[in-house]
């Protein structure tokens, strides 16, 4: 790697030393072609202006106190991602038109073309690039006047941030109408809606609505009252049989020493079951209302035995009236207390008979409707579902309406990002590069190289042999031996005349050049003190 390099450092010097020796034998030449091109430069130059560049940096803040604080409260956009984007769209036509008829800025818009020029070339100009995190944001622009450059950053500056608010009040309006729209639309839906709803109810009154099952799950849960009724009531009946069979078995006369002795009151069978049905009667009083199946069949019962009870009296009155005599009454207690659970389990037979016969009746009049619940089910279960359906969409939408009307008064109460100018607008006091200043002393550098390269060519093209050395390379072929010049004292003399003239002529030149750059350097200054 080592001779490597150093083969490579030995051919370039051999080369610079080839290219030193062609300048030095070819040096009026080399002379004569960077002056030309340094007088060309000089033309070239007088017609490119300095441009200045001014500058502005705005920091946008979109953490403020009001952001958490009033996020449950209304809808808030994602404000980097508007601030970036209204960063990415402030250079577009119609903002730099803007700009354009602004008359402080004094642009040249004589024409329609000279305008669509102006236009072009600021949009090109001008740059809106972010810095650091992200809120930094850089404006700048370039041109041959200092004056125009700051005046244009600052009126940029100004429509960065009026846009903004410009763009949220838009945005609230367009939402607040089209929130409006959607309100008045779902709102003349939702009457529709609960219209359609009315009239349905109205015109299938009784067999709508009267449950919150379906039709099959009601028609399960009578037959399923219906089974249990029924089991209650065999039992019932099993054990009222049971009381009948004990009664029919039992004594009703004690014998007369053990009547004297306990005094057993004389209750009739009719006033025993009437008593245990009033008892019925006062428990199902506790646990239902008047209104309850249970509590109007045992009245109806009640009335039922006291109508016989009534008659059985009038009968008995009327035997007594005939032949004077009344009959034995049941003096046993057990046959007394027999005669009461037999009228208890009689009036729960009754009970549950008429229950059943309701529950039956109610089961009948379901099943009778088996062809039309159904389809009435379903059409007003789909009306209901499309009621609520248009009724969460309206009260959604109200809310949202409820959200937007927050977010405009909070848009106009405060600002959710902050503009800070972090750097005002200002120009570079040198013009930026590349500027005159740069290109004179660039000029000073093509001009020897030109001069250096056009000897090059021409040694290249037509070449002169005066050493051993470029002959046999020329050639090809060995050489044989040289003859030597004798250089006499006259011929020294001229030829330090003429290196004494081209370093003349030389320096002359770089003087010129170099005073050339000073006058370009120290020109804005002379102008800004005339000024």
């Amino acid at each position: 790697m080592g001779r490597v390099m150093n083969n490579v450092v030995e051919d370039f010097v051999a080369r610079a030393k080839w290219v030193v020796r062609i300048a030095t034998k070819r040096r009026w030449f080399v002379l004569s072609v960077a002056a030309a091109v340094a007088m060309v430069c000089v033309l070239g130059l007088t017609a490119v202006p300095d441009r200045f560049q001014a500058t502005a940096r705005i920091y946008v803040d979109t953490e403020t106190v009001l952001k958490p604080l009033m996020a449950d409260l209304t809808f808030q956009p994602d404000i980097n991602q508007r601030v970036g984007m209204l960063a990415r769209t402030l250079i577009s036509r119609p903002n730099v038109e803007r700009l354009v008829d602004n008359p402080e800025l004094q642009l040249d818009v004589s024409s329609a073309s000279a305008r669509e020029d102006v236009v072009s070339r600021l949009m090109d100009r001008i740059k809106v690039v972010p810095t650091g995190s992200g809120n930094l944001y850089e404006i700048s622009y370039r041109d041959t006047s200092p004056e125009r450059a700051q005046h244009l950053v600052e009126a940029t500056v100004d429509l960065f941030v009026n846009a903004n608010a410009g763009a949220k009040k838009r945005d609230s309006e367009e939402a607040g109408l089209f929130i409006e729209d959607q309100i008045r639309s779902h709102e003349t839906k939702l009457i529709e809606a609960e219209s359609r709803l009315k009239e349905f109810k109205v015109r299938n009154f009784g067999v709508s609505g009267v449950s919150n099952q379906d039709y099959f799950a009601r028609v399960s849960s009578l037959t399923d009252e219906v089974n249990k009724l029924r089991i209650e009531l065999n039992a019932a009946e099993r054990s009222r049989d049971s009381y009948r069979r004990e009664l029919a078995a039992e004594d009703p006369q004690l014998p007369p020493e053990l009547a004297l002795r306990n005094g057993a009151p004389l209750v009739s069978e009719g006033e025993a079951r009437l008593e245990a049905q009033r008892s019925q009667l006062n428990e199902l009083l506790r646990r239902y209302t008047d209104v309850h199946p249970d509590v109007i069949s045992a009245r109806r019962v009640i009335g039922q035995l006291e109508i016989e009870e009534r008659e059985r009296k009038e009968a008995e009155a009327r035997v007594l009236a005939k032949t004077g005599k009344t009959g034995k009454a049941a003096t046993s207690p057990v046959y007394q207390k027999l005669r009461i659970s037999l009228a208890e389990s009689e009036a729960q037979v009754a009970s549950l008979r008429s229950q059943l016969a309701g529950l039956q009746g109610q089961l009948q009049q379901v099943r009778s409707l088996a062809g039309r619940v159904p389809q009435v089910e379903a059409e007003l279960a789909q009306l209901n579902r499309d009621y609520d359906v248009i009724r969460k969409n309206y009260e959604l939408m109200v809310g949202r309406r409820e959200s937007a009307s927050l977010g405009v008064k909070l848009d106009e109460s405060s600002q959710l990002a902050e503009f800070r100018l972090v750097e005002p607008p200002h120009v570079s006091p040198s013009p930026v590069f590349p500027g005159r200043l740069h290109l004179a002393a660039i000029a000073i550098i093509v001009s020897l190289a030109a001069g250096v390269l056009s000897a090059v060519v021409v040694d290249l093209t037509w070449p002169t042999i005066d050493e051993a050395v470029s002959l046999r390379q020329l050639s090809g072929r060995p050489v044989l031996g040289t003859v030597s010049m004798l250089v006499t004292p006259q011929v020294k003399r001229k030829q330090r005349m003429h290196t004494w003239r081209f370093t003349i002529a030389f320096g002359v030149l770089l003087m010129l050049q170099t005073l050339w750059v000073a006058w370009i350097a120290m020109k804005p200054h002379l102008e800004r003190v005339q000024s």
